[in-house]
């Protein structure tokens, strides 16, 4: 009998490569001629990064700056999540971007099922913060990962550990 392959399905940020990213951002807008005399800033904080500026439009221009960045870096702007701008002190803007990590229960449910649906001969089953499929055949766990390619769910996933 054929021994199980496996893979999991994961959905997370490299927070070094973030950081890297972060500081890029700052460089870039302190070099800036229409940043000189700004209140706008980057700053990164656990599973997050909190945006400042002077007002809207500049905050966009931050986001853009931050965006392109981290796209060089090779992360993926739908582990981004933007939160509602907001007014702060000393007539600032700022805006909160949590950085998604894991597959929510309901995302991990909706893999499975789009999975099941399918009717692909594997098995997906729900671990924590990740989605393990396993099968006997390699191109099934392969017919998989294109099927979650095409798919679109709104968050990155990543497909690591592959056992055969």
């Amino acid at each position: 009998m054929a021994k199980d392959a496996s893979f999991d399905i994961v959905s997370q940020v490299d927070e070094q490569e973030v950081t890297n990213a972060v500081h890029q951002a700052v460089k870039e807008m302190e070099q800036r001629f229409d940043f000189k005399g700004s209140k706008s800033e980057i700053r990164q904080e656990e599973g997050a990064i909190v945006l400042i500026s002077d007002d809207e439009f500049k905050l966009k221009n931050v986001t853009d700056i931050l965006e392109a960045k981290m796209v060089k870096r090779g992360i993926s702007l739908r582990a981004l999540k933007y939160g509602k701008i907001e007014s702060a002190a000393g007539d600032t803007v700022r805006q909160k971007v949590e950085m998604v990590q894991g597959i929510s229960k309901e995302k991990a449910k909706e893999i499975t099922k789009l999975i099941k649906d399918s009717k692909i001969k594997v098995q997906a089953s729900v671990q924590g913060d990740q989605v393990r499929v396993s099968g006997s055949k390699r191109d099934d766990l392969q017919a998989v990962i294109a099927l979650l390619k095409k798919a679109d769910l709104d968050i990155e996933l990543q497909f690591i550990n592959f056992r055969s």
